[in-house]
């Protein structure tokens, strides 16, 4: 989700290296070594996500598709932009970009940053004004979130912008912080396991969604942000509205991190290793077929394994976490 955690200010420290065989949006940038790691992870993430998933075709000799890259104006969509871009720069995306921002009328929307910042640094992009802002605020009262409705409201736009330019995805900045939050809001709330796919195709079935992004963690991507000096837009419609249950969700998260480093990242792969014979899905499992077969010294197999000392404590702490 493109929250806004940092708004960098003329007074953040920064040493910046002008490299002119690179995107324009990678001109100027921090020089340190910790930065250079920092773009070198967040690219090798990237493409790793989009390898994995088969984002883009294989077939060489076809025309190279056309994304839309959805820009908010938050750290999220900021850092998959120049991510994407300097990919393509390199020669390691075959795909035509073209960024492009909706503007929902919130009140006090600085209209001037991102054409601003898309002319500054040669961005292909489009800008589309719908008042969509008027209907969630209208429809919606002001005590319920309006997440769910402006969601729905600018996916549709999205969509219909990406068919009148000709583009076969949209791309969204999810990360792997945003698809553990689904994944635990559908747990606790929903009654469903279920997270935010890598690559989706739309109802209507003539689009894809894209999130690239879904290896990469907050934090990575905060600090680049932060390093690039992004001209940050906050949302003031959803994201500052307190006690939404996704809210308590991070919170949650970010505890069990703090806690224990690398346990976001564990969890993370667990959503790409998935055991249907080990959960209670008869229709993800053929339970009902499920029959014991003998093997050569008399033993049953599909046996599943005891769980170990230290799994089993585990799982307890994150359950006792769970209800704090």
């Amino acid at each position: 989700m493109d929250d806004v955690t940092h708004l960098p200010t003329a007074s953040d420290p920064v040493t910046t290296a002008t490299d002119p065989e690179c995107h324009p949006l990678f001109r100027q940038v921090p020089s340190t070594v910790e930065f250079k790691k920092l773009r070198k992870r967040l690219l090798r993430e990237t493409r790793q996500a989009i390898d994995d998933y088969a984002m883009v075709g294989r077939d060489p000799n076809e025309t190279p598709p056309k994304w839309l890259i959805c820009l908010s104006g938050g750290k999220d969509s900021y850092t998959l932009l120049a991510v994407l871009m300097d990919l393509k720069w390199r020669g390691l995306l075959p795909v035509d970009l073209i960024a492009c921002n909706l503007d929902q009328s919130q009140p006090g929307f600085p209209q001037h940053i991102l054409p601003e910042f898309f002319e500054r640094h040669q961005i292909p992009n489009i800008i589309v004004r719908e008042d969509t802002y008027s209907i969630v605020t209208d429809k919606i009262p002001e005590n319920r979130t309006y997440c769910s409705l402006c969601s729905r409201l600018r996916r549709g736009i999205l969509y219909r912008i990406a068919r009148e330019q000709g583009c076969e995805a949209i791309v969204l900045g999810h990360h792997r912080d945003d698809a553990l939050e689904t994944f635990f809001m559908n747990l606790f709330h929903g009654g469903r396991m279920a997270s935010m796919p890598p690559k989706l195709v739309n109802d209507d079935g003539d689009l894809m969604v894209l999130r690239p992004l879904i290896y990469s963690s907050e934090a990575d991507i905060e600090k680049f942000a932060k390093a690039m000096a992004f001209p940050i837009i906050p949302c003031n419609l959803c994201g500052s509205q307190d006690g939404l249950q996704r809210v308590e969700v991070k919170k949650m998260l970010q505890q069990w991190e703090r806690e224990t480093p690398g346990r976001l990242g564990i969890m993370a792969r667990s959503l790409a290793h998935v055991r249907p014979s080990h959960l209670h899905d008869g229709e993800l499992f053929d339970f009902e077929n499920l029959r014991p077969a003998s093997t050569s010294d008399g033993s049953a197999e599909g046996e599943a394994e005891e769980p170990c000392a230290a799994s089993l404590a585990m799982t307890a702490n994150l359950l006792d976490l769970g209800t704090k």
